[in-house]
């Protein structure tokens, strides 16, 4: 159990604690989430603060509470994994996916990089970069489809990334172990666009419509770019939130 700090009220600390654990997939739809009781024992708490930590759950719309029986996880399509939850799941379970979701590999190969490649990853003007394009399903329902983008030289001690087949570990862990390069950071830019043909006729979607699209930069520890992902997301299955102190 992680300590607790001071920056946030502790029922927030908890609260955020079991979002991220629904996030990841760890605790799936329907799964009981602990109750009061076990919350008040495990952090150390007063029950009035588990109960304001279950409640803020309830105000995200992430649980609910039935009478006489438990709090449990809702079924929310709009809550998207973001590569923060993804990376804690790996660190934790040395799997990337929950057992409801999967990623189908659709490309892997070394293409000329484009414009925008190019300057995330700081890559020299007409040089090659890996494309690895994969489409997420969750319960069978296609939810994401996310591209990573390597210079092309790391495929040399990281073969894998340029097969079609998963990389069970998460790619970034595959390409730390092969090359020694760990992550240290990483930034998101969040926008929306509306769909591509090709996005439209892989959600499902008639168009136009729009999508989330998250770009993703990984540093290591020297700061160099070691990773360019970009991951879409279809209009019924991304949310955006941040929370922050105001006073």
């Amino acid at each position: 159990m992680p300590e607790l700090e001071q920056a946030l009220p502790k029922y927030l600390q908890i609260a955020g604690y079991i979002r991220d654990q629904i996030l990841r997939g760890d605790l799936q739809p329907g799964d009981e989430v602990p109750s009061e009781r076990q919350i008040a024992a495990e952090w150390k708490v007063s029950r009035p603060t588990a109960t304001k930590a279950l409640e803020a759950l309830r105000l995200q719309g992430l649980v609910e509470s039935r009478r006489g029986s438990g709090t449990y996880v809702l079924s929310r399509y709009d809550l998207h994994r973001r590569a923060r939850e993804r990376y804690q799941r790996a660190n934790e379970t040395g799997r990337i996916y929950p057992p409801n979701e999967r990623a189908e590999i659709v490309a892997a190969e070394i293409v000329p990089a484009p414009v925008h490649v190019v300057e995330a990853l700081a890559l020299e003007g007409g040089q090659r970069a890996v494309r690895r394009h994969r489409v997420i399903y969750r319960d069978d329902r296609p939810v994401e489809t996310s591209t990573s983008w390597y210079p092309a030289a790391v495929a040399e001690r990281a073969p894998r990334l340029v097969e079609r087949e998963r990389i069970r570990e998460g790619t970034l862990a595959y390409v730390e172990k092969v090359t020694g390069r760990r992550a240290r950071h990483a930034y998101d830019r969040v926008a929306a666009r509306l769909a591509s043909e090709d996005e439209l006729s892989v959600f499902g979607l008639a168009g136009p419509a729009a999508v989330l699209v998250v770009r993703h930069v990984v540093c290591d520890m020297d700061e160099r770019p070691l990773e360019f992902a970009e991951a879409v997301y279809p209009p019924e299955a991304w949310s955006y939130e941040q929370r922050y102190t105001i006073h």
